[in-house]
């Protein structure tokens, strides 16, 4: 069974209280129009939910977070990449990367997430925000990093950001594998506090605390962690590895937002 959205439902956004000074917002799936194994607010145009219902989802996001604003969104490849925004995407074309920056106002930067690490980023004092989408594999090989050099090109310093973490798997739902392990405690031995023992030849990986601890590293001082586990809330999130353990056909997407508003 799936769950479904009751009728009449507003849409929820996450707020993070160290981005109160900026437009911005964590979506989940409550206040949409899709149904089915996509009910509420899915925001994926490559589910094969009606492509209707995903544009009045995106613009219903857009309305709680920035109304008016142009819609700014990536192609998504877990890669490190940036893509620095100047003016208004193709939203049927969009440029391949992982993160978002700009310094234009009026224009909200999208990642979508389903499981992995929504990042917003802001330097309200150099009017410059970011958005990452921080899958396992682009926060290993450094799309938070490459989101601050890229903000730092716009005028940003790293001591000045802020940074949110959004609502993403949690450690009690993310069982890896050993070679996952591996991989991250051969890259730094350090690595290996953000896992603890599951069952036999598992581990649990904190993703969360993982990203954080990067963002640290890389001089930011000001970060917060929301703690929402997008696995054990289906009423309120989509999940990619819930939707594969339930063998469901299919699975949504939320959306994160961040933009400058005209002053």
């Amino acid at each position: 069974m799936h769950w479904e959205e009751p009728s009449n439902v507003t849409v929820e956004v996450i707020k993070s209280k160290a981005l109160s000074d900026v437009a911005h917002g964590f979506l989940g799936r409550i206040g949409g129009v899709s149904t089915g194994i996509y009910a509420g607010l899915n925001c994926s145009l490559g589910s094969d939910d009606l492509r209707d219902h995903v544009i009045e989802n995106r613009r219903r996001a857009v309305a709680e977070v920035m109304p008016d604003a142009a819609l700014a969104r990536v192609y998504q490849i877990h890669s490190p990449d940036v893509f620095t925004v100047t003016d208004a995407i193709d939203q049927d074309n969009p440029p391949k990367a992982d993160a978002l920056v700009t310094d234009r106002p009026n224009i909200l930067l999208a990642v979508q997430t389903a499981d992995c690490v929504p990042v917003l980023f802001a330097d309200t004092r150099a009017g410059v925000v970011g958005a990452a989408h921080s899958g396992w594999k682009g926060a290993f090989t450094g799309v938070n990093e490459s989101t601050i050099a890229a903000m730092e090109k716009l005028g940003a310093t790293r001591d000045r950001m802020v940074c949110a973490i959004g609502p993403c798997i949690a450690q009690k739902s993310y069982e890896v594998d050993a070679g996952f392990f591996e991989r991250f405690a051969d890259a730094n031995p350090e690595n290996a506090r953000f896992f603890r023992d599951g069952k036999a030849g598992h581990y649990q990986f904190d993703i969360e605390g993982y990203v954080a601890a990067r963002l640290a590293a890389a001089g930011v001082k000001n970060i917060e962690c929301l703690g929402q586990d997008t696995y054990s809330q289906p009423e309120r999130f989509f999940s990619y590895r819930r939707s594969c353990h339930l063998n469901e056909p299919g699975y949504g997407g939320q959306m994160s937002l961040i933009g400058i508003g005209n002053t």
